[in-house]
């Protein structure tokens, strides 16, 4: 099957010197920006009912620029004056940055992983471990919750926006061949909106484990996702796109070279039907991705006893300072 138009369930790059453009130019593909999901932000009622008294916390943690928009957001409806004394825990400099939106940064205590890993935000909140922390999320909560909770860091999740399916609208024209996902709650919206998509003959790209795992729940093949040498998912795609090239130009080829004719010619062996062969292709890809994934898993897993580790080992050095304060 060629590849000729694709669908990325993500907004449009603002910048034009995205990859994705840069795919389009070069492979003479067709690249749709319409994400599957939205976000809708839970009103001062309902966030009410949560029985969440912000004021109680002294430090936020924040994994995403909508966590901080939704955060502000819900303050302001609250009518809560955010203090100039709250402290703010990051997981990138990216999304630390976008505290001036809101703050003003210098003169705010903001701290963040300088690997963009929540993994190594960790000891850093270790060493503020007297703090009682507050965590905007969605409805649908990620992995970085799930690092928090295996090193035992006491936090409060605030649910303070929900993801919504974007649904298409009757009679809209749904022709891709490729479709990319980024969240398990896209690939709901993906089986919500088109009930027959396992019919569909379309190529399955996603990254992130708990994305793998839904379309795997979903009984989707996934045929395209990140790797060590593809760490992103634009150059996971270009890698696939050059390979699926590959083999079309290969095809000709192989049927032009010359027979032998000094003897009868065996007969060929039979040849799988193109939608058989396209299956196995898919399935063979399918298994390959999910040993990625559980490769992707058994890092991050050992990563996060790694952090858990040194979280211990630097609270025990903070007791051992303590003790010997103490003692003087």
């Amino acid at each position: 099957m060629s590849i000729k138009k694709i669908l990325v369930s993500q907004p449009r790059p603002t910048s034009e010197k995205s990859p994705y453009f840069d795919l389009e130019k070069k492979y003479g593909v067709e690249i749709v920006f319409r994400p599957f999901i939205k976000v809708e932000g839970l009103t001062s009622k309902e966030f009410r009912q949560s029985k969440i008294n912000v004021p109680d916390y002294s430090a936020i943690i924040l994994t995403a620029r909508t966590a901080i928009d939704h955060f502000f957001r819900l303050c302001k409806e609250l009518r809560y004056n955010v203090p100039d004394t709250l402290k703010y825990f990051c997981v990138s400099e990216t999304v630390a940055h976008y505290l001036q939106k809101y703050v003003i940064y210098r003169k705010r205590k903001i701290f963040y992983s300088e690997s963009g890993r929540m993994e190594d935000l960790i000891p850093i909140i270790a060493k503020h471990n007297k703090e009682t922390y507050l965590m905007p999320v969605s409805d649908v909560h990620n992995d970085k919750a799930v690092v928090l909770d295996n090193n035992k860091v006491k936090y409060v999740k605030a649910v303070m926006y929900r993801t919504v399916s974007n649904d298409f609208k009757p009679g809209e024209v749904f022709d891709y061949d490729m479709l990319v996902f980024f969240t398990p709650a896209g690939i709901k919206s993906y089986i919500t909106n088109f009930p027959d998509y396992m019919d569909r003959k379309v190529v399955i790209a996603a990254m992130g484990s708990t994305t793998l795992e839904a379309a795997a729940n979903a009984g989707l093949t996934v045929d395209v996702t990140i790797t060590p040498e593809t760490p992103s998912m634009a150059s996971a795609i270009e890698y696939y796109l050059k390979n699926r090239m590959s083999d079309e130009v290969k095809a000709p080829r192989m049927a032009l070279k010359p027979m032998k004719v000094d003897k009868p010619a065996a007969p060929a062996a039979p040849q799988p039907e193109p939608d058989a062969a396209a299956d196995e292709l898919f399935a063979k890809r399918s298994a390959a991705a999910k040993k990625a994934a559980a490769t992707r898993k058994a890092k991050a897993e050992a990563a996060a006893a790694a952090a858990a580790k040194r979280s211990a080992a630097a609270k025990k050095a903070a007791a051992t300072r303590k003790a010997k304060a103490e003692k003087k």
